[in-house]
């Protein structure tokens, strides 16, 4: 793997990491971010199950599990970046990972519904810390091309997550319930949590540090939210990402309930994350040489062209579609998601990188708790077919270009943009 790491090599970022290799850095960060996804794709062949025993009626409602727990990460980002900013990058996220573990085990004895989504909530809260932060500690690091290169391959890691986590949760199930499925991601929290006490040094400098005050707070935020380019590319990752949650919430009932899957529900969840994990890598391998404008760019338009395509067939065609069409417009449709995403994140942070950690809590807030709500809102609105799915997928590309021209002055694929 060491020829991945050759453009994003540096004297100075070695220093930085005090020892740890490009490829330990990038394996720990892709495993801190991919307990955000663990925590919510390993549940899901466990829906119909939790439902089933805390007495859920409404399937819609079960959804809630995801929800709840969207709302957690998405809120509890807006305080850990000003926390990391003064009080450095390891304490804050072992404090979240901490947070994570303990909310995890205490899923294995609630009594109802209601507080599981309490739990969920509050598990969410300690993941935003591996959200905001890891990002954090990628931005001290990199810069740049380099950046969204060393962020492609984290995200090409982070994809293998959605491979194979509901097929674990689903292997779970087959020798136990669904609690066991928590007790698993606390094992496992655990185990990061451990590994990164051991080997991360600290990598904010202290001459970074910035004072934990509310002007302070209310200063970094006013910095993020009038950076033009910041702002419109991360509104744009919002709607983009709400397609993805959309997809979440309902992914257990469209593919069981329209298709019928049962068992092979993991499989094929399974096969689309191959295609955005396969896509991150051509990401990596190609961002340096074109730039994150081009790719992103063209990989929003491919998005939006598919998703209206298969709309037009949703709409007009048989009902239900024939499975392997359905799953080959979806492959294609993340296939373009898997460019949009690191880059759209990128561009986002690349101005800011003097106040690193409050960004990626004011873009994380915003990109999670407004993706949440559009995804809420795609997921409540399935009606036993596919059609608020793909509808809701092609509405926000559209809504996610217009923003990305505010943000480029109307312009795309230029390889730099002027100053903001």
């Amino acid at each position: 793997m060491g020829f991945f790491f050759v453009s994003v090599t540096s004297q100075a970022s070695a220093d930085r990491l005090a020892g740890m290799s490009k490829v330990e850095f990038i394996a720990l960060m892709a495993m801190l971010m991919a307990l955000n996804a663990l925590a919510i794709d390993i549940m899901l062949p466990g829906l119909q199950q939790i439902g089933a025993a805390l007495g859920v009626e409404n399937e819609n409602h079960r959804q809630y599990v995801v929800s709840a727990y969207l709302f957690g990460f998405g809120f509890a980002q807006l305080a850990y970046g000003p926390i990391s900013d003064r009080f450095g990058r390891r304490r804050p996220m072992l404090t979240g990972l901490a947070i994570y573990v303990i909310s995890s085990l205490a899923v294995v004895a609630v009594p109802s519904f209601s507080g599981l989504l309490v739990l969920r909530f509050i598990q969410g809260i300690g993941s935003a810390a591996m959200r905001v932060i890891t990002i954090s500690i990628v931005r001290d690091i990199y810069g740049g091309r380099a950046m969204a290169e060393v962020m492609s391959l984290i995200m090409m890691v982070f994809m293998v997550v959605p491979v194979i986590a509901p097929g674990t949760g689903q292997l779970i199930l087959f020798f136990g319930e669904w609690h066991l499925i928590f007790a698993f991601m606390a094992v496992i929290a655990a185990a990061v949590a451990i590994w990164m006490y051991v080997r991360l040094p600290e990598t904010l400098h202290p001459e970074d540090m910035r004072p934990f005050t509310v002007n302070s707070v209310l200063g970094g935020f006013r910095i993020v939210l009038t950076n033009r380019v910041a702002l419109c590319y991360t509104i744009a990752s919002m709607f983009i990402f709400g397609a993805l949650f959309g997809f979440i919430n309902s992914a257990q009932q469209v593919y069981v309930g329209i298709y019928g899957l049962g068992a092979w529900f993991a499989a094929a969840f399974a096969a689309v994350a191959v295609f955005m994990a396969f896509s991150s890598f051509v990401n990596a391998r190609l961002v340096g040489r074109f730039g994150m404008r081009r790719l992103s760019h063209a990989s929003l338009l491919g998005f939006m062209g598919i998703t209206f395509l298969w709309l037009l067939v949703q709409v007009f065609g048989p009902q239900p579609m024939p499975f392997p069409l359905f799953l080959a417009f979806f492959a294609l449709a993340m296939f373009q998601f898997g460019w949009i995403g690191s880059n759209f994140n990128s561009l986002a942070m690349e101005p800011l990188g003097h106040v690193a950690g409050t960004a990626s809590s004011v873009l994380g807030f915003m990109g999670t708790i407004g993706g949440g709500v559009i995804g809420a809102m795609i997921g409540q609105a399935f009606d036993g077919t596919a059609l608020p799915m793909v509808a809701g997928f092609f509405t926000v590309s559209v809504i996610g270009l217009v923003f990305v021209l505010i943000g480029e002055k109307g312009r795309l694929f230029h390889a730099q943009n002027a100053p903001v």
